[in-house]
C-alpha cells in the first residue's frame, strides 16, 4: 500500500490529514501536560494534609504520640508524604520524557510536513504551467491551420478567375505557401511540447507525487509510531512508582500491625494512676445511740462533741479519693513539688524534673570540659589567646552546675520521700488511699502541701497495734445537719486561689479574709465561713490562720 499510487488525486485530503494528525499528536500533548498538573496539585495536597495532622512540637498532643496507635498515624502521615513524592516523580518524568519530547517533535513534524507539501505545489505548478504552454501550443497549431486553410482556398479562388491579374494570383499563393509553413511549425512546435508534457506527466504522476506522498506516509506513519510509544512511555513512569508506593502501603500496614492494645492500655495506667489503694468497706454507724443520751447530754457543747464523734469516730478506710475531684490550681499556683497530684503522678513528675535537670547538669560539665580543654590549649599556646579570658565563663559554668545540683538534690529529696511513702504492692497490709506512714508525725504535720485530702476525711496519727494508720470517715449529711452555725474561731486570708468543686468545699480568691470556724484536725484542711448561708473546708496550705485565743480558750 502506497499513498503515492492509491491517492495520486488525493492531494487536498492528504494535507488535512496530516493537519489532523499533528492536532491529535498536540492534544495528547495537553493531556499529558494536564495529567501532570493534577499529580503535582495531588501531591501538594497530600503534604498539606500530613503536614496538618503532624503533632506541633512542646504541645500536649506531641505527648499523645507515646500510644503505639498514635505511632502507627505518625508513621502513615510519613509515608503519606513519600507516596506524595512518587506522584511527583510521575509529574517530573511525564513532563520530562514526554510533554517536552512530543512538544520538540511536533516542531519538527510541522517543518517535515511543510517541505513535503511545499515540494507537491512545486510540483503542481510545474504541471500547470506544462499543460498551458501545451494548450497555447494546440490553439496557434489550430489556428494556423485555419488560416493556412483559408490562404490556400482564396489562392485557388483567385487561380480559377480569369479577371484577375497572374501578379494577383502569383501573391496568392505564395501567401498560402507561407500560411502552410506556419502551420508546419506550429504543428512542429505542438507535437514537441506535446511529448514534453506527456513526459512531464509521467514523471509527476508516476515519479514526483509517489515520491512526496511516500515520504508523507512514512511522516505519519512515525508519528503514529510515535504516540504509541508516547503512550507507552505514559504507562511505564507511572509503573516504575508503583513498587515505591507499595512500600509506602507495606510501611502503613506495617504501622498498623505494629498496634499494641497492652502497650498502649499499660501507658494509661503509667499515664494516670494515682498510687492510692481502693477503699475498704464502710462500718455500720449507730445513729441509735444520739437518742438514748440524757437531756443533760443534749446541751449546745455535748451535742457538738456528740456530733463531732458522729463525724470522727467511724473508721471507714477509702471514702477519700475515689469520690474527690483533684483540686484544680490556677496558673502560677502550681507547688514546686508537684504536692497538688496523687503519689504516683507525684513520683513521675518528679523523676521527670530530676532527669531533666540531670542532663542540664550534665550539658554543663561537658561545657566546662570544654572549656578547661581550651584553656590548656591557651596555656600551651599562648599566641592562640589569653586563658585568663575563659576564668570568668568557666566560673559561671561551674556555679550553673552548682545550683543545678542544688536543685537536683532538692528534687531528689522530694522523689525519695514518695517513694518512701508510698506503699509496696507485695505487703499484706495495705495502707489506705492518702495514709501516711504514722512513724513520721512531724513530717505529716510539717508537709501540708505534700498532699492532698479532702473534707469527708482525715488523717490520724495514732498507731494501732498491727503499725497500721486507721482512717477515719466524716459523713457531709451530718457535717452540715447543724442547726446553729459554729461560732468563728478566727481568721484566716487566702493565700492561693482555690476553687472549691467537690462537696463540702468552698472556693476562695487570692488575699481574702475569711472566718475560721474550725481548725485542721490533721487531715489538710480547714473549715471557714464567708456568711451565715456559706461555709466549707479549704487545704490548710492555702491560708494563713490568725486564731482568736479568747475564742480558742472559751
Amino acid at each position: 500500500m502506497s499513498w503515492g499510487t492509491e491517492l495520486w488525486d488525493q492531494f487536498d485530503n492528504l494535507e488535512k490529514h496530516t493537519q489532523w494528525g499533528i492536532d491529535i499528536l498536540e492534544k495528547y500533548i495537553k493531556f499529558v501536560k494536564e495529567r501532570t498538573e493534577i499529580e503535582l496539585s495531588y501531591a501538594k495536597q497530600l503534604r498539606n494534609l500530613a503536614k496538618k495532622y503532624q503533632p506541633k512540637k512542646n504541645s500536649k498532643e506531641e505527648e499523645e504520640y507515646r500510644y503505639t496507635a498514635c505511632k502507627a498515624f505518625l508513621s502513615t502521615l510519613n509515608e503519606m508524604n513519600d507516596y506524595a513524592g512518587q506522584h511527583e516523580v510521575i509529574s517530573e518524568n511525564m513532563t520530562s520524557n514526554i510533554t517536552v519530547e512530543l512538544a520538540r517533535y511536533v516542531q519538527e513534524l510541522k517543518q517535515e510536513r511543510k517541505s513535503y507539501f511545499h515540494d507537491g505545489r512545486k510540483a503542481q505548478q510545474h504541471i500547470e504551467i506544462c499543460w498551458k504552454q501545451l494548450e497555447s501550443s494546440k490553439r496557434r497549431f489550430e489556428r494556423d491551420c485555419k488560416e493556412a486553410d483559408r490562404a490556400q482556398q482564396y489562392f485557388e479562388k483567385m487561380d480559377a478567375d480569369i479577371n484577375v491579374t497572374k501578379a494577383d494570383v502569383e501573391k496568392a499563393r505564395q501567401q498560402a505557401q507561407v500560411r502552410h509553413q506556419m502551420a508546419e511549425d506550429s504543428k512542429a512546435d505542438y507535437s514537441s511540447i506535446l511529448q514534453k508534457f506527456n513526459h512531464e506527466q509521467h514523471e509527476y504522476y508516476h515519479t514526483h507525487i509517489p515520491n512526496i506522498f511516500q515520504k508523507i506516509q512514512e511522516m505519519e506513519e512515525r508519528r503514529i509510531v510515535r504516540i504509541g510509544e508516547s503512550m507507552k512511555t505514559y504507562a511505564e513512569v507511572d509503573r516504575q512508582v508503583i513498587p515505591i508506593i507499595g512500600k509506602c502501603l507495606d510501611e502503613i500496614v506495617k504501622a498498623a500491625e505494629s498496634i499494641d492494645q497492652k502497650n498502649d492500655s499499660q501507658l494509661v495506667i503509667e499515664a494516670y494512676k494515682s498510687g492510692f489503694e481502693p477503699p475498704g468497706d464502710i462500718e455500720f454507724e449507730d445513729y441509735t445511740q444520739p437518742m438514748k443520751r440524757t437531756v443533760s447530754d443534749n446541751s449546745l457543747s455535748n451535742s457538738r462533741e456528740g456530733k463531732s464523734e458522729l463525724k470522727f469516730g467511724g473508721k471507714s478506710k477509702g471514702k477519700l479519693w475515689p469520690f474527690i475531684k483533684k483540686n484544680k490550681v490556677l496558673m502560677g499556683a502550681t507547688p514546686e513539688d508537684f504536692s497538688n497530684l496523687p503519689p504516683e503522678q507525684r513520683r513521675k513528675k518528679l523523676q521527670q524534673k530530676v532527669d531533666e535537670l540531670n542532663k542540664e547538669i550534665q550539658k554543663e560539665m561537658d561545657q566546662r570540659d570544654a572549656i578547661t580543654k581550651m584553656k590548656d590549649v591557651y596555656l600551651k599556646n599562648p599566641q592562640m589567646g589569653d586563658p585568663a579570658s575563659l576564668d570568668h565563663k568557666l566560673a559561671e559554668v561551674s556555679q550553673n552546675i552548682e545550683k543545678l545540683r542544688l536543685e537536683a538534690q532538692k528534687f531528689e529529696a522530694w522523689l525519695a520521700e514518695v517513694e518512701g511513702r508510698l506503699p509496696a504492692r507485695s505487703e499484706q497490709g495495705r495502707r489506705q488511699s492518702g495514709m501516711f506512714d504514722a512513724q513520721n508525725p512531724a513530717t505529716v504535720n510539717s508537709c501540708a502541701q505534700d498532699r492532698e485530702s479532702s473534707p469527708d476525711g482525715s488523717y490520724t496519727e495514732e498507731q494501732s497495734q498491727e503499725g497500721e494508720v486507721k482512717v477515719l470517715a466524716t459523713d457531709f449529711d451530718d457535717e452540715f445537719d447543724e442547726e446553729e452555725p459554729l461560732p468563728a474561731i478566727g481568721t484566716c486570708k487566702a493565700l492561693y486561689t482555690f476553687e472549691g468543686q467537690n462537696e463540702g468545699t468552698v472556693s476562695v480568691v487570692e488575699g481574702e479574709t475569711l472566718y475560721v470556724i474550725e481548725e485542721d484536725k490533721g487531715d489538710g484542711w480547714t473549715r471557714i465561713r464567708r456568711n451565715e448561708d456559706e461555709e466549707g473546708y479549704v487545704p490548710t496550705s492555702y491560708v494563713e490562720v490568725y486564731l482568736d485565743k479568747n475564742a480558742k480558750d472559751s
